[in-house]
């Protein structure tokens, strides 16, 4: 009796410590009076080009990246075209398209997103939620990705994201996005 009693109270700090940790996720208007402030028409609009690292779930780095992104602007809806060269010689191709709606975020689509996800803006922060289909083992995975995104300096932009599944963090991108 004793034994099941500590089991569940095992489990109740468990569940408790992470609800809390998923309550956590900072607030996007923390940044509102960042500087320089991230302009996503203007940042995302020509060429850029991107360095990165991807990590596994212990925090190993897995994978090394550089990509190439050509941004255009039409009606205030953008499209970002990006090409990612792994350092296994893998290609991989991604068109984003931002569109804005009545919040005054934006919605982005994708050619390898499931739905769409939202952008929100404040400050030097760009903060977006979606679900990404990524191939792995002869498979494709649904992972849901955290994306955060701060201008550090006019033209440079770093970016972490967090990539989760069933609500357990799986990997993790750090990424330099810089304007040519």
């Amino acid at each position: 009796m004793i034994r099941r009693m500590n089991a569940w109270r095992k489990m109740a700090i468990l569940l408790t410590v992470f609800f809390l940790s998923a309550c956590s996720t900072s607030d996007i208007s923390l940044y509102e009076n960042n500087e320089p402030k991230f302009e996503l028409q203007s940042f995302f609009s020509g060429s850029l080009t991107a360095h990165g690292i991807l990590k596994n779930r212990s925090g190993e780095v897995i994978r090394y990246f550089n990509a190439t992104l050509e941004g255009s602007w039409e009606n205030g809806v953008g499209t970002l075209a990006e090409v990612f060269l792994f350092d296994d010689g893998e290609v991989q191709e991604r068109t984003w398209v931002m569109t804005p709606n009545e919040q005054g975020d934006y919605i982005a689509t994708a050619n390898d997103v499931v739905g769409s996800g939202k952008i929100s803006i404040a400050g030097n922060a760009l903060f977006m939620n979606y679900v990404l289909q990524v191939p792995y083992d002869g498979d494709i995975l649904e992972v849901n990705v955290d994306d955060r995104m701060y201008m550090v300096k006019e033209g440079v932009v770093m970016n972490e994201s967090i990539m989760t599944k069933f609500g357990f963090e799986v990997g993790y991108l750090s990424i330099v996005i810089e304007k040519i």
